[in-house]
């Protein structure tokens, strides 16, 4: 009898897992999620500002598992889990599991401001880069129509709360936008009258990296004509209305969320295997603590074994894929009872993109810190090369070389599929 695998969520760490046991004759795979499709987090603020389109980083599960006998997909959210059965219940029915896996990566953290969840655009989705798109472009349109020059000043100022990479990448990618495309789409809009502004709590941007990759991400943002404000907590959203924990206000109708991030938590799953941040405690081979069979991996996920991180991996890519790489491994020697491997992750470094040519990029081994127009390549090349398939790639490939050459894009479209169910009521 082949082993049951049921993998919770396709994201890097799930579908890296999926793929490395798709060819592994004593398992069956079932991979869960809630969209039928793979995408790819890091260029979803390039579908949002209307660079890339959605199916340029994004593919079908389905497609993916072409050819592979063992494996499967199933649409549907996992809703609970019942460990002494080994069960879960999904929205579309229930699976039973031999080893069961939790990849569901994070989701948006408002930290408990309701306004700020109701009313704040967030960055997390497919779904959230097209909003952000329709929301954006509508905004502009609407700007150019309004008697009052206050509410004109509200729809032309934007707002990105977080200073993090994705804040980082979203400004400049504005600021870019109102320097080569503003005026030619709205010629009823000044470039002065738009004003992009980035905050964070923090007294830099780009905290998990050195001084000099913040300095120069600070004065790259600033040369752009994005305005910065640090130590700046944001308290609520009310009427328009940003509002700080230090009493200052700004007024916008567009507050773009990229703040923080919270994993979350399984009905099923004891609430003493969770620690900071809700992410699942797991031991060196990525087993929750207190769990038999159950696993976790990627951004769910918090591991403290490892001597080099002992405060947890951090919440990027790279621990994901190779967590769902090194978890693959493990399953099969458990399966042919060999010693199995403790996670140790190689980190290969970070960066971010801030504007045409400019870019951040710190590398551990050897110590390296790269700015400027080589950052921006690396960049480029990294991520095109972490596309999950050869489509991907080279479509993307073809709108950035367009974009490059042309410091523009034709893919500002507000697309509203209708609901003719609410249409009918």
């Amino acid at each position: 009898m082949k082993k049951e695998i049921v993998i919770i969520g396709g994201g890097f760490a799930g579908i890296n897992l999926a793929r490395n046991l798709s060819n592994v004759k004593d398992f069956h795979v079932t991979l869960v999620d809630k969209n039928n499709y793979n995408f790819f987090p890091p260029l979803l603020y390039q579908v949002a500002t209307g660079f890339l389109e959605a199916s340029n980083i994004s593919y079908p599960f389905r497609k993916l598992f072409h050819g592979k006998k063992n494996s499967n997909f199933r649409l549907g959210e996992l809703q609970k889990i019942v460990p002494e059965e080994n069960k879960v219940f999904l929205s579309t029915g229930e699976l039973s599991y031999d080893y069961l896996v939790l990849a569901t990566g994070t989701e948006s953290n408002f930290f408990g401001i309701e306004n700020i969840r109701r009313y704040a655009l967030p960055m997390k989705t497919v779904d959230d880069a097209i909003e952000m798109r329709n929301t954006l472009l509508q905004k502009a349109e609407e700007a150019t129509i309004p008697a009052d020059d206050a509410e004109r000043r509200k729809l032309s100022t934007v707002v990105i709360a977080g200073g993090g990479p994705t804040g980082v990448e979203v400004a400049g990618m504005l600021a870019e936008m109102r320097i080569n495309i503003l005026e030619k789409d709205y010629p009823e809009l000044s470039s002065n009258q738009f004003r992009i502004i980035l905050v964070d709590g923090a007294p830099v941007l780009l905290t998990p990296m050195s001084e000099k990759s913040q300095k120069y991400t600070y004065e790259a943002l600033f040369k752009m004509g994005v305005e910065i404000k640090l130590n700046k907590q944001v308290k609520d959203y009310i009427d328009d209305t940003v509002m700080f924990a230090d009493g200052e206000s700004l007024q916008t109708k567009l507050l773009i969320w990229t703040a923080g991030v919270t994993s979350k938590v399984f009905d099923g799953i004891p609430k003493e295997c969770y620690g900071r941040g809700k992410r699942l405690l797991v031991d060196e081979y990525n087993k929750v603590q207190g769990m038999q069979n159950i696993y976790a991996i990627g951004d769910t996920c918090l591991q403290t074994t490892d001597k080099n991180f002992p405060n947890g991996h951090p919440q990027l890519a790279q621990p994901a894929i190779q967590q769902g790489k090194n978890l693959a491994r493990n399953l099969v020697a458990m399966q042919e009872q060999k010693p199995l491997t403790a996670f140790s992750y190689y980190d290969k470094g970070s960066m971010a993109i801030i504007g045409r040519n400019k870019a951040v990029a710190e590398i551990p081994k050897p110590k390296m810190i790269i700015k400027g127009w080589f950052a921006w390549v690396a960049w480029l090349f990294v991520h095109l090369y972490s596309l999950i398939n050869y489509r991907n790639r080279i479509k993307t490939m073809y709108n950035w070389t367009t974009a490059y050459f042309t410091k523009d894009q034709s893919l500002r479209m507000i697309i509203r599929p209708s609901d003719r169910k609410k249409q009918e009521v």
